[in-house]
């Protein structure tokens, strides 16, 4: 008698990974599309040369942080990804990596900004 032929095994022996998690695509997607938005808003901002108090620079600021939302909204798709456990992982984890590391970029480089004196 085989380990397989205990019912409490069985669960997991017919519990196979098909497909990918839509989670997860969709993760890496926000991922994907987010990483170069937030680069070319800190450029914008680099070049920017209006005054800090102009409503371009709020705007910009404004956008800036909303893609650090949306960083998050990843975070947690690709983590809801990871959890499935009849889906495979792969898209879910390379979602929650790139958009953890966009989020601690984006909120580095902002907290870097607010320690600098004008």
């Amino acid at each position: 008698m085989t380990k397989w032929d205990d019912a409490k095994y069985l669960h997991f022996a017919l519990m196979e990974r098909n497909g990918q998690s839509a989670l997860g695509i969709t993760s890496l997607a926000i991922a994907i599309v987010n990483i170069p938005f937030i680069s070319i808003l800190f450029l914008v901002a680099a070049f920017d040369s209006s005054g800090p108090n102009s409503a371009a620079t709020i705007i910009l600021g404004l956008l800036i942080i909303g893609s650090g939302f949306f960083d998050l909204v990843a975070i947690g798709l690709g983590v809801a990804g990871i959890l499935q456990k009849t889906r495979n992982r792969i898209y879910a984890i390379i979602g929650t990596v790139l958009a953890s590391s966009a989020f601690v970029i984006t909120f580095s480089v902002i907290a870097l900004g607010l320690t600098q004196k004008t």
